[in-house]
C-alpha cells in the first residue's frame, strides 16, 4: 500500500463558507480607511499638486509679481534677455536684420517663376506625375 495515493477531498458548502468567513475576517482586520492625507515627513517632496476639480482650484490667489516676472522674462528671446552674445553659438543670427532692404519690385533681387505656354504645360504633366509626355 506504499504505492497508494491518498484522495483529494473537496470541502463541502459548510466548509467553504467558513474559510471565504476567515479570509474575510483577516482582510478587515488589516485594513484600515484614510480620510486625512498628509506628506510623509520622512520624504523630501518640492511640491504637492492640487486633486483636480477640488474646490479651492477655483478660488483666485493673488497673483506673485516678482514670479510673473521671472517667468516672462525666461520665455524671452536671448537678443532682449541680454545686451551681448553669451556663447559663441549665439553670435551666428544675433544681428537679424537683413543687409538690404527687401523690395518685391526689385527684379535684381527677386526671381519669381514665370510660366510660358510650354513651361506650363510640362509643369503640369509633372504635377501629375508623368515624366514622359509620350505616355
Amino acid at each position: 500500500m506504499a504505492g497508494r495515493q491518498k484522495e483529494k477531498v473537496t470541502p463541502d458548502e459548510v466548509h467553504q463558507n467558513e474559510i471565504l468567513r476567515e479570509l474575510y475576517l483577516k482582510e478587515l482586520r488589516t485594513q484600515k480607511l484614510y480620510t486625512q492625507y498628509h506628506v510623509n515627513p520622512l520624504r523630501k517632496v518640492h511640491t504637492i499638486t492640487r486633486k483636480p476639480m477640488s474646490w479651492h482650484d477655483n478660488l483666485e490667489e493673488p497673483a506673485d509679481a516678482r514670479f510673473l516676472h521671472l517667468i516672462h522674462h525666461a520665455a524671452l528671446e536671448p537678443q532682449k534677455k541680454y545686451t551681448e552674445t553669451q556663447t559663441e553659438n549665439q553670435e551666428i543670427g544675433w544681428h537679424s536684420e537683413p543687409l538690404v532692404d527687401p523690395e518685391r519690385q526689385d527684379h535684381r533681387l527677386n526671381h519669381f517663376k514665370v510660366y510660358n505656354d510650354i513651361t506650363l504645360y510640362k509643369a503640369k504633366l509633372w504635377s501629375l506625375g508623368e515624366d514622359d509626355h509620350r505616355k
